[in-house]
């Protein structure tokens, strides 16, 4: 890959860590802006991001963690691990529809229609959503959008619901199962659920510019801790583990080590989701590229490989613009 004059790609704008890997080795890392433009604290490698819906690959390999151990299985509904007796979600949902996003429950946000997730979080304090389940009461009432299988549409919840299915499966909470069995596994030992109201070191602080160019932190755009659907914190170096251990069978047997790695549904003519990874296939029907991006008020990023030519690439930012210009560059030399 061309990593020539990429420090001059990256400007004088960009606030965040790149990581790029060629064949297993590093070919081009860097650490640009602030981690917290109220003290001037700079960006550093070692700096763990919120990794926004990048989190949501964690949770995939949860759940098939768990139908590895017969405790969860793919295609049962979903009201066999949660209870969701009275909702408007239909008994025909399974884990299956979940994952790859073709439930057809309604979201708390349709972003794909343009709405605003921090808008949720105007009348309703967002420290008060801080368990799994204590995010069913702002969609499970909510008409859906088709019936169970019919249409590929982006949603977040279905992960939450995702998540309180491995916690009746596994025993125990969404994070501590995160914690012990996929990142202890995968050696992300820098990574981890991080309260933003703790004064957790070397946690990158999430901001914004508002129109009229000041900065504005990200603390009440969402629930102060990550959740199934997004919120983990990790590092650049760390999400490479994670690629490594994913691809390499530690954290998940042969037979879903291979389909984690395969496109399952057709989102559009440029897009196919899996369990959580998105797919860019060629006309051909090859994969260029498999990926999960995330992006929330104050932060932005992806988790990026290209299987032809061995390349894996981390762009994190702690701005929800900041990593776009950034990743289309690397896209382009690709």
């Amino acid at each position: 890959m061309d990593t020539s004059d990429l420090e001059s790609v990256l400007g004088d704008d960009f606030s965040g860590v790149v990581l790029v890997r060629e064949r297993g080795a590093v070919v081009f890392q860097a650490a640009r802006g602030l981690a917290s433009p109220r003290w001037g604290i700079p960006n550093t490698l070692d700096l763990r991001f919120d990794t926004a819906s990048i989190t949501k690959l964690f949770t995939s390999v949860a759940v098939l963690q768990q139908v590895e151990r017969g405790a969860l299985d793919l295609e049962t509904s979903i009201h066999y691990y949660v209870d969701l007796a009275g909702t408007t979600i239909g008994p025909d949902v399974t884990l299956l529809h979940l994952l790859t996003h073709t439930s057809g429950i309604a979201d708390d946000a349709d972003e794909e229609a343009g709405e605003d997730y921090a808008a949720l979080w105007v009348d309703k304090p967002s420290y008060s959503v801080i368990e799994t389940a204590d995010f069913l009461p702002q969609f499970v009432h909510k008409p859906p959008l088709a019936r169970a299988g019919v249409q590929c549409r982006y949603c977040n919840v279905g992960y939450i619901l995702a998540g309180l299915a491995v916690e009746r499966a596994s025993g125990m909470r969404y994070r501590d199962y995160v914690r012990e069995h996929v990142f202890a596994r995968a050696g992300m030992a820098d990574s981890g659920f991080f309260d933003r109201r703790d004064a957790e070191p070397r946690v990158a602080e999430g901001w914004d510019r508002d129109a009229d160019g000041r900065w504005v932190e990200n603390i009440f755009s969402y629930p102060p801790i990550g959740s199934p659907d997004g919120g983990a914190h990790a590092t650049a170096s760390d999400l490479l583990r994670f690629v490594d251990a994913a691809r390499g069978g530690v954290l998940l047997g042969p037979e879903f080590t291979e389909e984690f790695f395969l496109p399952q549904v057709e989102h559009d003519e440029q897009v196919f989701y899996g369990f959580g990874l998105e797919f860019d296939v060629e006309e051909d029907g090859t994969v260029r590229s498999w990926y999960k991006e995330g992006i929330n008020a104050g932060t932005s990023g992806i988790v990026r490989s290209y299987p032809s030519e061995e390349v894996d690439l981390v762009v994190l930012s702690n701005s929800e613009e900041g990593a776009w210009p950034v990743i289309r560059e690397l896209d382009g030399r690709l």
